[in-house]
Formats: structure tokens, C-alpha cells, sequence
């Protein structure tokens, strides 16, 4: 895809009142995760979403560092299309979202900055992101997973359908993802910044699916270990119909659990 496109995730900040994923959800109450999972192929083109090439922000327009939104687009849209709906998102209002939070304003890259991820997952939860119709979406809440546990990484995707995820960036995942292989551990790759994908499902024991730059790709096990500095279990009312979601998981006692607590 080439360097000139940002990543745009700052640095993982961390709140102590943050829920965590593993301090409410009851493993024997949860389903087993099954060796191959994923939603990834609800869509055959995800878009970019303003983190690269997107004339539906201005013609010529090369991609700015708004991952954390353009993934926040990709789990509104997958949440929607598992619960049977259609939601379009568009690189516009990606932008849109990016630059109410950061102040970025297109055509000036010293405002180029990334986002907070917690920052983000505030204002999803609060204001919601934009869709094409101009209707928002809000997220219920969100849970920190423990950074690079795979075990929870997979039993969070399988049951809340998308995880948000947050990586320090190797300069090798770029020349992997161009060549259309699966991200894995390059020894002596430099780092190049943080970047936010959507997880979507496991492909085998020890390799998982994401979105990322509007496509579908694989990373290992020993990736994610490695390189994983934040992941978010985000929890979506869209992702329900008829009060549970594909995977038959009932959110409202959940739903009074988190009411008890403080959420940032």
C-alpha cells in the first residue's frame, strides 16, 4: 500500500476505572469459542474510510492517520450486518468524527496527529459515530482485554462479534499486508507507529482475522502477543435482535452490571 499512509493510534493510556473484560464475564456461562470463527466476509469491500485513498473526502485525497475511526466504522458496520442491516459509512464522515476529536484538519498534516483510543471509545459511547445517512451510532460500553492474551482476545471477538485492537506497528506488517501475507514476527523490524483494526474471528488455533485498510487479513498468534499495547471489547446494542445477538448471548444482565459501575 505504500508509506505514505499514517498510522494513526497514539499511545495506549489507561484508566483505573476502566472495566475489564475478564472481572464480569463468567467463563462457564459462555460459549466455547470454536477453532474457526468470523464475520470478516459480511462485506467484499470494507472501504478505507479515510485512512487512505477516498475521493468521499476530497478528490486526490492520500489517507490521513484516522484508523481508530475508520475501525470504529468497520464495527458499526459489522455489528449491523450481523443483526441484518445495512449500514454505509464513508470516508467523509470518518474524517468528520477524526476531526471532532483531534482537531485535524484535512489538507494541513502538522494537525495529523492519531487518536486516543480511549478518547474515541468515549466519544462512540457519548456521540456516536457518523454514518452516511447522518444518523449516529453509540456504543452501550466498552472493556479492556489484558494486552496480548490471546485466550481473551478470542473469547471476546466470539462473543461480542468485534474486538478493537491497538498495535505498535512494524515497519514488516506494512511490506506483509502489500503482499497480501499474514502478519507475523519479523525479527528486527522497526517500529513505525501505533495502528487500530477490527478483529473479526479466529481462521485457526493460532491465527486470527481482522479488518484493516478496507481488507481482510490474518495475524498470528505470536503477533498479537508481541506487538498488542491495548485491547477493547466494545459492547453494541446494534449487534442484537430480539435482545440477543448471533451468538445467542443475552446482554441484559450485563447491561445492569455495567450501570453499577463507573465507566470512563
Amino acid at each position: 500500500m505504500g508509506a505514505e499512509l499514517l498510522h494513526g493510534k497514539r499511545p495506549a493510556s489507561y484508566d483505573r476505572r476502566d472495566l475489564k473484560f475478564r472481572d464480569f464475564l463468567v467463563p462457564a456461562r459462555l460459549p466455547t469459542p470454536p477453532t474457526q470463527f468470523g464475520l470478516g466476509a459480511l462485506y467484499s469491500d470494507w472501504g478505507m474510510l479515510g485512512n487512505g485513498p477516498d475521493n468521499s473526502v476530497k478528490r486526490g485525497f492520500k489517507g490521513a492517520g484516522d484508523c481508530v475511526f475508520a475501525g470504529a466504522d468497520h464495527e458499526t458496520m459489522l455489528w449491523n450486518k450481523a443483526a441484518g442491516r445495512d449500514v454505509k459509512m464513508t470516508g467523509a464522515n470518518a474524517i468528520a468524527d477524526y476531526s471532532a476529536v483531534t482537531g485535524y484538519v484535512v489538507g494541513d498534516p502538522s494537525t495529523d496527529q492519531g487518536t486516543d483510543v480511549r478518547t474515541a471509545l468515549g466519544y462512540r459511547k457519548n456521540t456516536g459515530v457518523v454514518d452516511a445517512s447522518g444518523k449516529r451510532h453509540k456504543i452501550g460500553a466498552y472493556v479492556a482485554l489484558e494486552p496480548g492474551n490471546w485466550e481473551e482476545l478470542i473469547q471476546a471477538a466470539y462473543v461480542l462479534l468485534a474486538v478493537g485492537v491497538g498495535i505498535e506497528f512494524p515497519s514488516s506488517a506494512m511490506d506483509q499486508f502489500d503482499h497480501g501475507q499474514i502478519w507475523s514476527v519479523v525479527p528486527g523490524a522497526q517500529l513505525e507507529g501505533g495502528h487500530y483494526f477490527t478483529v473479526t474471528g479466529r481462521r485457526t488455533p493460532d491465527d486470527i482475522g481482522l479488518i484493516t485498510w478496507g481488507k481482510r487479513q490474518g495475524m498470528t498468534r505470536t503477533f498479537y502477543t508481541k506487538y498488542c499495547d491495548e485491547s477493547w471489547g466494545i459492547i453494541s446494542q446494534e449487534e442484537l435482535a430480539n435482545g440477543k445477538n448471533i451468538r445467542g448471548f443475552d446482554y441484559a444482565g450485563l447491561q445492569t452490571a455495567l450501570g453499577q459501575l463507573p465507566h470512563g
